[in-house]
């Protein structure tokens, strides 16, 4: 099959025939429809986060089952799916007290001495990426890491809930359980911070305000659901939301991954509001809070794929969209073929655009 393949940081990835091997007992084979270019790929192909090499990026994707193994009990062969990064072992502490994002067990990867999902031109091991590798056209994944979901949802789109969406919503309601009425500022418009804008508007919050450098975003996000933008290029957001608020909002959202934009989330909130971080800030970095503003009950926290039960959550989603609540057509600004998806990785660097999706044929 063709894969997109990265050898090493800060280099192109190249398209490249490897093999893939067969499912094990728990295993699923998906024949890849979709899969979103996102900005978590991004921070392991330029080098910020270390992975081992080479390696097979994509996580982002939807597709349709094509052999199960003989112990899979939850999809079947023609079932479309939507992967997910968070693979659940299903019996460890977090497991069993509905934590499934916070699973590190290692029983949904394969095993030290046993032949490996991927396989390069020349017989050495591929590496899997997150237990996805979503940049082929098939992946071969353990099967609690997807979820099957309705046949009329569109494919392209559903990727999308594969990691934007199930991250910026499950921020909103399982992360900071955000509340009918409440206040929200959300700093980042790219394809997670509108996810998290759009869940805002779904769960009821009374006023939602944009931040970004990015007027073409700024504009995109009132489609989603923002009452009130900030042009943080122009502005200081942190002064902007509190006057905009009256003092502060009960919830800011870091949907970036920077050390500044993570204070300013902290520095905007009201006495009792929380911060949620949700983008992926660089390993090493520190931030800086002012010790005295615990002092009005403000908490900061992180959101690690949105908290998610994605099993129950996709699903749910997925009706969201077919209902009209959910904004998936606004969140894809380009579709492109396999062989452009450096093109998509320079774009999300220069940051214009929300979500580009790389189709495959079916």
């Amino acid at each position: 099959m063709k894969a997109a393949v990265l050898h090493q940081p800060k280099t192109p990835l190249v398209i490249e025939d490897i093999a893939i091997g067969k499912p094990g007992p728990r295993e699923v084979l998906v024949r890849t429809a979709a899969v979103g270019v996102c900005h978590s790929d991004l921070h392991f192909l330029d080098g910020a986060y270390p992975y081992p090499m080479p390696v097979v990026l994509g996580h982002e994707a939807a597709g349709v089952v094509e052999q199960v193994g003989s112990d899979v009990r939850t999809v079947k062969p023609g079932d479309h799916v939507i992967t997910c990064l968070s693979a659940y072992c299903g019996h460890c502490e977090h497991c069993l007290t509905g934590h499934l994002s916070l699973c590190v067990e290692p029983d949904t990867r394969r095993r030290e001495g046993e032949e490996p999902r991927l396989m390069g031109r020349q017989g050495g091991p591929m590496n899997q990426f997150v237990n996805l590798s979503a940049f082929a056209e098939q992946m071969l994944i353990h099967e609690h890491a997807l979820v099957a979901i309705r046949r009329d949802m569109p494919l392209d789109r559903a990727a999308l809930i594969g990691c934007a969406v199930t991250t910026g919503m499950g921020a909103v309601m399982h992360t900071a359980n955000v509340r009918p009425g409440e206040t929200v500022a959300v700093i980042g418009c790219g394809g997670i911070g509108l996810a998290t804008i759009n869940g805002a508007a779904i769960a009821g919050a009374g006023r939602i305000i944009a931040i970004d450098r990015m007027p073409g975003k700024l504009e995109l996000a009132r489609q989603f659901g923002a009452t009130d933008v900030v042009d943080a290029g122009s502005t200081d957001a942190v002064d902007a939301v509190r006057a905009l608020t009256g003092g502060g909002v009960h919830h800011a959202f870091e949907a970036i991954g920077l050390k500044q934009t993570a204070e300013q989330a902290f520095a905007m909130l009201r006495r009792g509001g929380t911060a949620t971080v949700i983008g992926m800030i660089a390993p090493g970095v520190k931030i800086e809070l002012k010790g005295s503003d615990f002092l009005g009950e403000k908490r900061i926290q992180g959101s690690m794929m949105g908290s998610n039960r994605f099993p129950v959550d996709m699903p749910r989603m997925v009706d969201f969209y077919m209902a009209g609540k959910l904004k998936l057509d606004e969140l894809i600004s380009q579709r492109l073929q396999l062989g452009q998806i450096n093109d998509a990785f320079d774009e999300l660097r220069r940051g214009e655009l929300a979500r580009s999706v790389i189709l495959f044929e079916r």
